[in-house]
């Protein structure tokens, strides 16, 4: 495996042996070197042409050395029309960076996209951007931040369900209580997996009280992981439903109550 191959797939907590990219030399605190990589290969959502295209970057790249153990990796990925897409990433070794075959993995990631790219909605569909930013949030060690994004998630995605089922969100004038409306939701639709169904508003308790109740913010980190995973068990499980997805493709996710 080569170093772009990892640079091309979201970040992972651990890490991944690749072959090693620096000839075995050390690379010292602030220097830049050239690098043979491979090319980053990157799927990105073009909302002119409404579909996903892949964003290559060239296969030699330059990087500059932080320590024996991290490097910092700047590039500009492009696509066949010319759009462009700056990345950097922040390399970190389990062990000396500069070894024959090191374990490496991402711990930063960023991007400047233009307005006419968004992140890829082929697994996610619109709530790519969020666990994206959810995601993000949480490798600059922001847990609070990035449960904001899930429970946004959560939210957004019960709401979208009750409007495409014909289930009034609103009564007497106000926002139905989210406990009812879940209640109610996963009654007609089960969006919530069979394997957590009785605990499913307990998942939007535990977020809840990550956001208000000033919860460690280091407790929220390590919570974060199970937290994202649940929540894209509810993602999964909606999208799975065809006749659901046939209902909310019918109306718009943009359009209906709750969208983004």
């Amino acid at each position: 495996m080569r170093l772009s191959d990892v640079l091309s797939k979201p970040p992972k907590l651990d890490y991944q042996q690749i072959d090693g990219f620096l000839d075995g030399k050390t690379l010292s605190t602030g220097k830049q070197r050239k690098i043979e990589i491979g090319k980053i290969k990157i799927n990105f959502f073009c909302k002119s042409c409404q579909e996903n295209r892949t964003f290559y970057s060239d296969a030699n790249l330059y990087c500059i050395g932080v320590s024996n153990h991290i490097v910092s990796i700047d590039c500009v990925l492009n696509c066949e029309d010319e759009d462009t897409i700056q990345m950097w990433f922040l390399i970190e070794s389990d062990g000396d960076i500069w070894g024959q075959s090191p374990k490496v993995r991402i711990i930063k990631r960023n991007y400047k996209m233009p307005k006419t790219i968004n992140f890829d909605k082929e697994q996610y569909g619109d709530y790519s951007e969020l666990l994206e930013k959810a995601q993000r949030a949480y490798r600059d060690d922001l847990g609070a931040g990035a449960i904001v994004y899930l429970r946004k998630i959560y939210e957004q995605i019960t709401k979208q369900t009750a409007v495409a089922s014909g289930i009034e969100i609103i009564t007497n004038g106000h926002r139905k209580n989210f406990r009812l409306l879940l209640e109610e939701v996963d009654k007609t639709r089960s969006i919530i997996p069979r394997e957590f169904s009785e605990n499913g508003y307990k998942l939007f308790s535990e977020l809840s009280e990550i956001i208000h109740n000033e919860y460690d913010e280091e407790l929220a980190l390590k919570k974060y992981d199970s937290l994202r995973r649940l929540v894209i068990g509810i993602i999964d499980n909606v999208r799975n439903n065809s006749e659901l997805m046939s209902e909310i493709d019918h109306l718009g996710w943009n359009k209906t109550e709750g969208g983004f």
